[in-house]
């Protein structure tokens, strides 16, 4: 084959292609994602109902159990949980490994919307909502004060902070785990319900036609026009105590003569602590597509500025980096990377026995490398451990075809033709073979690409990655190496000195 020729004949056009791989290569890097692993579509749809006042047998009887029998009618769901508590149900599908959760959701509505009407009268439409990406926080920030109850803790968060990390870039979610959002809490007396002739219900209408929210509209003068609001609903724990529940001969029975009303806290069903005290955290999920280094640091940058702002007795500090272990674990693997480089780098000189021999395997194998970083980028993929495995792992089979145009080019040398002779010839000699090893090792490692399920969504990428490692292999050494031979080789001169005379003998 003599399409070799033309690379050796013009070394700047093997020379410029070579830096257009470099270049491209190089530019990758910083626009590739950096994830533990592959990305995978795992999609959660939940679906959230509540019957206040309901206790955890009816709610999975009346409520769970016909929304479950219909949402598992949906397609793609792969398996379902649920949970009834007091006054709610929570019910979680978990779909089929990357099935389009838009779809899902669509099916799950609809079978959701059938079954409305078989639910007890009183129950609140139920919601739902879809997640994709990890079900599991990146980041938890933890916020605790010694002198503020934890719902003054939460309202601050939902106003302030809350706002400022969801606008983070790359930031799916900035959800709060613990929280303690405000509410009138009215703990009734039975005996005395009893006593004024009331009963739970008396007081729930009376609540709800004394605290409510009205527009009343505006009136329009001939010259005049007046916006008109009406106060009619209740701010203070006074206006709540005060409210009249009931009226007979006379006599007013207000909420604080049937009731105990304090300003709590909507649900006291979870907590969470810090340092062995009451906190509120809030836990940052990162979108799907983005990089989880570059969003986790963003969020490490806002921090302090909102630190700073925080109320007097307020703290807030850093509980949880997901990135600690993947920094690390990367750490690892590029280490081993560049472990490998050296130590193939020294075997090479060990038997070619020239710091001239070595120099074109040396260059070759970081820019094959570098080209299959490329080939990530084109193919959608991302920085994980599973593609830098894929790159170590591809040092051992980039290297042989840059290795075996030296020595062949060597040979030709020892036979008393020159560099640029020697060049011409073992290029074509070795292009056919080169070619037909590459098209076998892609061979042999692309059908696992193919594979389903969990291990082809993990180990696609591997197998392309190391493939796309090879191809560019095959491309410098059908181009750069022949030429770089042919400039810095030198002319045969008798016997070999040295280390590798040594080798040799």
């Amino acid at each position: 084959m003599r399409f070799t020729d033309l690379f050796i004949r013009r070394p700047v056009l093997a020379t410029t292609l070579s830096l257009l791989i470099l270049v491209l290569g190089l530019r990758s890097i910083n626009l590739l994602p950096v994830r533990e692993f592959p990305r995978t579509d795992n999609a959660v749809i939940t679906v959230t109902t509540y019957y206040t006042g309901a206790d955890p047998a009816l709610v999975a009887g009346f409520i769970t159990t016909p929304l479950e029998n219909s949402v598992a009618q949906a397609e793609g769901i792969d398996y379902m949980t649920s949970a009834s508590t007091q006054g709610s149900s929570v019910i979680t599908a978990n779909l089929r490994l990357n099935y389009d959760p838009n779809k899902a959701l669509t099916d799950v509505t609809t079978k959701v919307n059938a079954v409305l009407n078989q639910l007890p009268q009183g129950t609140l439409q139920p919601v739902i909502t879809v997640t994709v990406g990890d079900t599991l926080d990146s980041m938890y920030i933890g916020f605790y004060s010694k002198v503020l109850p934890t719902n003054k803790i939460t309202d601050y968060l939902i106003r302030v902070v809350q706002p400022k990390l969801q606008a983070v870039d790359g930031v799916q979610l900035a959800e709060i785990l613990g929280k303690r959002q405000f509410a009138m809490r009215i703990w009734m007396d039975s005996a005395a319900l009893q006593a004024h002739g009331l009963s739970a219900t008396d007081v729930y209408n009376a609540l709800a036609a004394n605290n409510y929210i009205s527009a009343a509209g505006r009136t329009d003068g001939d010259m005049v026009t007046v916006n008109l609001t009406a106060d009619t609903g209740l701010s203070s724990v006074d206006d709540f105590r005060d409210m009249i529940v009931k009226q007979s001969q006379g006599t007013l029975v207000r909420l604080k003569d049937v009731a105990k009303v304090t300003l709590g806290s909507e649900d006291y069903n979870t907590q969470v602590g810090f340092d062995g005290q009451k906190a509120v955290y809030i836990g940052i999920k990162v979108a799907p597509t983005a990089n989880l280094l570059t969003v986790v640091d963003a969020v490490r940058k806002a921090l302090p500025p909102i630190v700073e702002q925080l109320p007097q007795g307020l703290q807030g500090k850093l509980v949880y980096d997901a990135t600690k272990y993947v920094d690390s674990a990367i750490h690892e693997v590029i280490m081993t990377l560049v472990e490998a480089l050296l130590i193939v780098t020294v075997v090479i000189f060990l038997f070619l026995g020239s710091l001239r021999s070595v120099i074109i395997p040396v260059i070759a194998m970081p820019l094959s490398l570098i080209g299959g970083i490329f080939m990530m980028l084109v193919l959608g993929y991302t920085i994980n451990l599973l593609t830098l495995l894929a790159l170590v792992l591809a040092i051992g089979l980039v290297v042989d075809d840059a290795i075996i145009i030296v020595e062949n080019v060597h040979r030709h040398l020892e036979e008393g033709l020159t560099p640029f002779q020697a060049a011409l010839k073992g290029a074509r000699e070795l292009a056919g073979p080169i070619i037909a090893i590459s098209v076998v090792l892609i061979a042999v490692y692309v059908p696992i690409g193919f594979m389903g399920g969990l291990t082809g969504a993990l180990f696609t990428e591997f197998a392309f990655t190391l493939a796309g490692a090879v191809a560019v292999s095959a491309v410098i050494a059908l181009t750069l190496s022949p030429m770089m031979c042919s400039k810095f080789l030198k002319p045969h001169q008798g016997s070999e000195g040295g280390l590798a005379n040594y080798l040799d003998s």
